[in-house]
C-alpha cells in the first residue's frame, strides 16, 4: 500500500499535524481581539496537513542515489546527538540562568564544538547577539524573557 518513502513520511506528518491541530484548538480565546493567538498555530496545522497530502501523491521514485544520500555516517550521528544535548541543556537552564547567559553559553559552546575556533569573534557574537535580542524583545516588543541570575 505504501510503496515509497514519501508516502510513509507523509502519513507520519499527517498524524503529527492532526495532533498539533487538536492542541491548537485547545488554546484559550480572548474576547476583545480581532485576530486571536490561535490563528497562526491553526494556520500552520492546516498547511502541514495539505503539504503532507501533497507529499503522499507526489510522483517520485526511490532511486539508489537517493537511498545513498539518506545514509548518515556514524561520526555525524555523534555530532547530531551532541547538538541535541546542547539544545536540551539550553532549554533546561533557560529559566534558571536566564536568556542572555544561557544563549551566550549555548552559542559559544555549540559553535566551538562544531568547529569555529576563533575565540574572540565567537565570544563577541555569543554575547552581543543575546543582548541585542533581549533588548529588542523586552524594550521594543515588550515581551518578557527569562532574566535569570542577571539583575535586569
Amino acid at each position: 500500500m505504501f510503496k515509497t518513502l514519501n508516502q510513509r513520511i507523509s502519513l507520519v506528518l499527517l498524524v503529527l499535524a492532526i495532533v498539533y491541530l487538536v492542541l491548537a484548538y485547545q488554546l484559550p480565546s480572548f474576547a476583545y481581539t480581532v485576530i486571536d493567538a490561535d490563528v497562526v498555530p491553526k494556520g500552520l496545522g492546516f498547511i502541514l496537513i495539505s503539504l503532507s497530502i501533497g507529499l503522499f501523491f507526489a510522483k517520485d521514485s526511490d532511486t539508489e542515489e537517493q537511498k545513498a544520500r539518506r545514509k548518515i555516517p556514524k561520526k555525524d550521528i555523534g555530532t547530531l546527538l551532541a547538538v541535541f544535548g546542547f539544545v536540551f541543556l539550553f532549554i533546561f537552564f533557560l529559566e534558571i540562568l536566564g536568556f542572555i547567559v544561557t544563549t551566550a553559553i549555548f552559542i559559544f559552546g555549540c559553535s566551538w564544538f562544531l568547529g569555529y575556533k576563533k575565540p574572540v569573534t565567537n565570544a563577541l557574537v555569543s554575547i552581543l547577539f543575546p543582548l541585542f535580542m533581549y533588548i529588542m524583545f523586552t524594550k521594543f516588543l515588550q515581551i518578557n524573557l527569562p532574566q535569570g541570575i542577571l539583575p535586569f
